[in-house]
């Protein structure tokens, strides 16, 4: 009984993912010393679809015996911010803003107290990580063609839509450089240099879970290869994917 009743233990609380994010939170700031925020996090509203469907009429939904079928509509998870159109929901600063990243352990500690569920991002560039991301399955594609060339990869972050690689900080000079000989730098090639951010697990945001695809070797500083080494072979990867084209987005 007593296996029994810690098993049911450890399964609730594995449902559970503050403790969670502020272990990955405080891991990140204070063992790697990566300066990490809260995102502004999600929150349940009514589904577009449900909204339409209850404006067909009561009439449509009441069953023969004179009750009201169905119940309060479907819920989905919207951004917390006031921008009901949130391209990134979830996902990024609102309050505290990105200014505020740190690697404080109390601060860290004091934020996901208050806010359990919130992201953790991490405030790329200067001495942080920065990131090269695109659609997840061209990066499926790029990092297998990294992987015949032999070549270390740093830890990869990745959602249901984007994975993202983990590069060794960079300027926005140098990248300038790099992408200006090539012929076409496609749209859904993503950069995420000083002034940047990035979602890492265990993350909840609107578009899914954050994992690690590619996961941080434990105990040390992850190790991040240069954006040089790795740049061709996601501009390759990411001319095919949708939303290709030559206009950057940072």
């Amino acid at each position: 009984m007593r296996e029994i009743l810690g098993m049911r233990r450890r399964l609730r609380f594995g449902r559970k993912k503050g403790p969670a994010l502020l272990d990955a939170a405080l891991c990140c700031a204070t063992e790697w010393q990566w300066p990490v925020l809260p995102g502004v996090g999600l929150k349940a509203t009514k589904s577009t679809k449900s909204a339409k469907t209850a404006k067909a009429g009561k009439a449509a939904r009441v069953t023969k015996t004179g009750s009201a079928a169905g119940g309060q509509g479907d819920l989905e998870r919207a951004c917390a911010c006031p921008d009901p159109d949130c391209v990134v929901p979830g996902a990024h600063p609102f309050d505290p803003g990105l200014l505020a990243a740190t690697t404080d352990a109390r601060m860290v500690r004091w934020w996901w107290t208050n806010r359990p569920d919130a992201p953790v991002l991490l405030a790329t560039g200067g001495r942080a990580p920065c990131a090269v991301s695109l659609p997840a399955a061209a990066a499926a594609r790029a990092l297998a063609v990294l992987d015949r060339r032999g070549l270390r990869l740093g830890p990869v972050v990745a959602t249901p839509t984007r994975w993202s690689l983990l590069v060794a900080p960079y300027s926005l000079e140098r990248l300038g450089e790099l992408l200006y000989v090539k012929d076409c730098v496609p749209s859904s090639l993503r950069f995420h240099g000083e002034g940047g951010y990035l979602a890492l697990p265990p993350s909840e945001t609107g578009t899914g879970g954050v994992r690690w695809e590619r996961p941080p070797t434990p105990g040390v500083t992850p190790w991040l290869p240069d954006v040089e080494a790795v740049v061709d072979a996601l501009v390759e990867a990411s001319t095919g994917a949708p939303d290709g084209g030559s206009r950057l987005r940072y």
